[in-house]
């Protein structure tokens, strides 16, 4: 038969498209490749015109001759000049003069004018310095202090007969070397500006409000303990706001609330002038990720009480160094921290709930919108809406694999199953690669010496994460599109296909985080909120089957999602980048921004970036962003990668001038030398210094030595120094440390007991305010009893030798007596039984450091704040 041809058999081209777009299965053509960049450039448009403004949107600061047109309001000048007074006092130390007396009178003197300037027709005013001494386990050590210093002020109305309090906190001490005009001056201030402003108030309030303004916070956290332990108005504290700064600047972040009462958050999302918070950062922080601790955690555990943890975290790396000074305080940021404080004060003074603060055991799943709200439920919400989003968007994705089969003549349901499972598997590998490739970047990396090369030039992690995580997550299915293509369904389908493999790896994630009790899962609940949006506006309006006409709808609805994703990582960015910085030598810093870039390209693009595959060529737009990756890794190996810059983007190190007298049972001395104990900061270590002046001749680890003596007989300062030491490093030197002071140990004898196998060994300490014991049992012999807190030998598992004990005092030098029970099998003690290092570090620049410990210190480059000070190591062996 004769074929016909189309001029004799005229047919209605329109009429077939009409049918082609019912039936689902026209050929459109996929977009240009080139419009695959306008595409990317897009989605970091959005990022810098609503991420970045809203991220760092600020209040305008308030000043002194505004406050008669706004009364009521925070007044950020007045603060600013409290603060300017505070910086000049210089570094706090625990111990010094500046600290226990200097600032402990300027605090005193300011609430005395305050008082001077009150409504004392409505309210009452008492002021209290405490001077508390005590101990408990900190972490790894036990923690003691003597005559440390707390200005407390209760603040109360004549009307009001409550006995449940309000306790507002901040420290004003600070790290060695530091003024600490941020950590945590900044909310020393807000507390004085607010303690004024509700002191003027026209309207009263129910509950009393304390105001402590502790003296060792960085010791750490033991001025907080000394008051929740001690205190005659610490008993009736049923709730509290601990105020931190982890930098200098910036929003002040709510990190911490609870433990349970969700009625805290409740007043949050009511009052809170400017809404800044996670529960993932919540969870971040409790995890022991981040080297921090606040006296949130002392209140909650000695005080039984339920509260809220706020810090500012904008520029941390001045956090802890020289540079934390007045002039680096935004007077803006203070105003926001102001706004909130005040609100927040004002609300929960009046809150009839702290009549009633029992536990109702549930947590709180909270995070603010870019700023412009905030989202608050209870963790019990969050699992039924959970499961509930969940199941719908595994029945929207069913409806849409029943539609496309529906819609098409060549492909079954049961063929449109399996090629669904089959991206869905792909797309699970994408996942895994979106995460994995930005860490093997980081593995790279730090093989090769070049970690931290973001630390200044934090733009690096754009090319040297971002864009491998792109790669990974869309690479799967790209090479699954392009070498297998389908021609039973079209390429619209397939890509809506992924999408839907994204949402359904999104629901269960979502119910895996759920059953492991993390309330970070809500992240995945927004994801599928908008996806599921976008996907029933398609399913309902038809868009669905025409070709690519549903692109639009789930573009549009992922721009808030992308936006809020991209703020909340940028938020940890932010705190990380400048925490790596101090984050030790021992683990690999740049795995966790590798990490939480990877997480962020799967929850920010895990949609978007799939339309790639819309576009012609997509394996060649990957290998454009394969290509940007390579010339970020060439800028990050060049100078632009090294990590410091002098005042703002700083290395650290701590060097301890140290002398060591080793002492034998027989009383003589082994081993008598000086030198400098480093304690490395970050990754790099001293790696950085290699080209500079400095003399580093004859540096040693100092794990040469832990086998020979106990803590490897260095002066490890805190927990965490003593934690990693086999890390650090020793340098020794020729000439001796000359130290300002004295350490003295007595050993005052010891007395077998009646058991006979255990004897007391009795002990006098006496040096300046820091001073450590480190305890080790000699062969078969353990420590059966001691005169400090019990916590460590009662959990053997947890606590293992060396034993720490750290002891620090204020203006109460009165020496140390102690004891130590030994217990020996044989009973027989005139043999080698403890191990007992005496240490004391004269942390204060009130104590001065010899000629050649200043000389050292002056040689490290500029862009190396060096924390130091002089201390001695002392072992004995009885």
């Amino acid at each position: 038969m004769e074929e016909k041809t189309d001029k004799e058999n005229p047919i209605d081209t329109e009429l077939v498209e009409s049918l082609s777009l019912r039936k689902g299965y026209v050929r459109r053509p996929r977009l240009s490749w080139y419009y695959a960049p306008s595409f990317l450039l897009l989605w970091l448009a959005l990022f810098y015109a609503i991420v970045i403004p809203l991220y760092y949107r600020l209040p305008d600061r308030l000043t002194i001759s505004e406050e008669s047109h706004r009364p009521g309001e925070f007044v950020a000048e007045r603060a600013q000049q409290y603060l300017y007074t505070y910086d000049r006092i210089g570094p706090k130390v625990t111990g010094s003069y500046a600290n226990e007396v200097t600032t402990v009178e300027f605090l005193v003197n300011e609430t005395e004018k305050i008082r001077a300037e009150m409504r004392s027709d409505l309210y009452d005013l008492e002021l209290d310095v405490q001077s508390p001494t005590g101990g408990y386990v900190f972490n790894d050590m036990v923690n003691m202090y003597q005559g440390i210093h707390n200005v407390i002020v209760k603040l109360s109305s004549k009307s009001s007969q409550s006995e449940s309090y309000l306790l507002l906190n901040s420290h004003f001490d600070s790290k060695p070397g530091s003024p600490g005009s941020g950590d945590d001056g900044t909310m020393v201030v807000v507390m004085m500006e607010v303690l004024r402003q509700m002191s003027i108030s026209e309207i009263p309030f129910e509950h009393p409000i304390v105001f402590l303004f502790n003296g060792a916070e960085e010791n750490p956290l033991q001025a907080s303990h000394g008051f929740i332990t001690q205190h005659k108005w610490a008993e009736k504290c049923k709730a509290f706001i601990n105020l931190e700064v982890g930098g200098s600047g910036g929003r002040d972040l709510l990190f911490q609330s609870g433990p349970n009462n969700p009625w805290l958050m409740k007043y949050y999302r009511q009052h809170a002038k400017h809404p800044f918070a996670t529960t993932m950062a919540e969870e971040i922080f409790q995890s022991g990720v981040l080297p921090s601790d606040s006296d949130f955690r002392i209140f909650r555990d000695y005080g039984n009480i339920a509260g809220l943890d706020i810090a500012q975290i904008e520029n941390g790396y001045v956090y802890h160094t020289a540079f934390d000074t007045y002039e680096n305080v935004p007077g803006r940021s203070i105003q926001n921290s102001g706004n909130n404080v005040l609100a927040l004060v004002r609300a929960y003074s009046n809150a009839s709930e702290l009549y009633n603060t029992e536990s109702d055991d549930s947590h709180a799943v909270f995070f603010d919108f870019l700023g412009l709200f905030f989202v608050y439920y209870t963790e019990t919400t969050g699992i039924v809406v959970n499961c509930v989003i969940g199941v719908l968007s595994l029945v929207l994705v069913g409806c849409s694999v029943w539609r496309m089969c529906h819609q098409s003549e060549e492909a079954s349901l049961p063929q449109i199953s399996i090629w669904f499972l089959s991206i869905l598997g792909l797309h699970v590998v994408g996942f895994l690669l979106c995460i994995c490739l930005p860490l093997l970047m980081a593995v790279l990396f730090d093989a090769g010496d070049r970690s931290l090369t973001y630390f200044t030039s934090n733009w690096l992690v754009f090319g040297l994460y971002v864009c491998p995580a792109i790669i990974g997550l869309v690479l799967p299915l790209t090479l699954y599109y392009t070498l297998l293509p389908n021609e039973k369904l079209s390429q619209a389908y397939q890509l809506q296909l992924s999408l839907h493999a994204h949402l359904v790896v999104q629901a269960l994630l979502a119910l895996i985080l759920t059953a492991m009790g993390l309330r970070s899962q809500y992240l995945c609940l927004i994801s599928m909120i908008f996806y599921g949006g976008a996907l029933l506006i398609n399913l309902v309006s038809t868009l669905h089957d025409r070709g690519y006409y549903w692109v639009p709808i789930v573009m549009f609805l992922q721009v808030l999602p992308f936006s809020y994703f991209c703020y909340l990582f940028y938020m940890f960015l932010v705190i990380f980048i400048p925490v790596l910085g101090r984050n030790g030598y021992s683990t690999n810093p740049d795995l966790i921004v590798g990490l939480l870039c990877g997480v962020c390209v799967f929850f920010a693009l895990g949609f978007a970036a799939q339309l790639i595959n819309m576009f012609r060529w997509p394996k060649l737009i990957l290998l454009g962003l394969g290509v940007m990756t390579f010339i970020f890794c060439m800028i990050a190996v060049s100078d632009v990668g090294f990590p410091y810059r002098a005042k703002t983007n700083v290395m650290r190190a701590n060097c301890l001038h140290t002398r060591r007298i080793f002492y034998e049972h027989d009383g003589s001395v082994s081993r008598s030398d000086s030198g400098y104990y480093f304690n490395y900061q970050d990754r790099r270590a001293f790696a950085p210094l290699e080209d500079s002046a400095l003399d580093l001749t004859g540096l040693e680890p100092v794990a040469n030595r832990c086998d020979d003596y106990v803590m490897c007989g260095i002066p490890c300062f805190y927990y965490s120094w003593c934690k990693w030491r086999q890390w650090d490093g020793w340098l020794p030197r020729e000439s001796e440390v000359i130290l300002p002071g004295e350490l003295t140990l007595d050993f005052l004898g010891y007395t077998v007991l009646e058991s006979g196998t255990v004897a007391r060994y009795e002990f006098e300490l006496a040096g300046p305010p820091h001073m450590n014991l480190f305890i080790q049992p000699v062969g078969s012999a353990k420590v059966d009893d001691w005169s400090f807190v019990r916590k460590m030998l009662d959990e053997p598992e947890e606590f293992q030798p060396p034993y720490q004990i750290f002891h620090s005092y204020g203006t109460d030098n009165t020496s140390l007596k102690f004891f130590i029970d030994m217990e020996k099998p044989d009973g027989i003690f005139d043999t080698p039984t403890l191990e007992l290092a005496a240490v004391g570090h004269w942390v204060s620049f009130e104590y001065e450091r010899d000629a050649e410990a200043k000389d050292f210190v002056a040689a490290f480059p500029d862009f190396v704040h060096v924390m130091e000070w002089p201390s001695i190591f002392k072992r004995y062996i009885f």
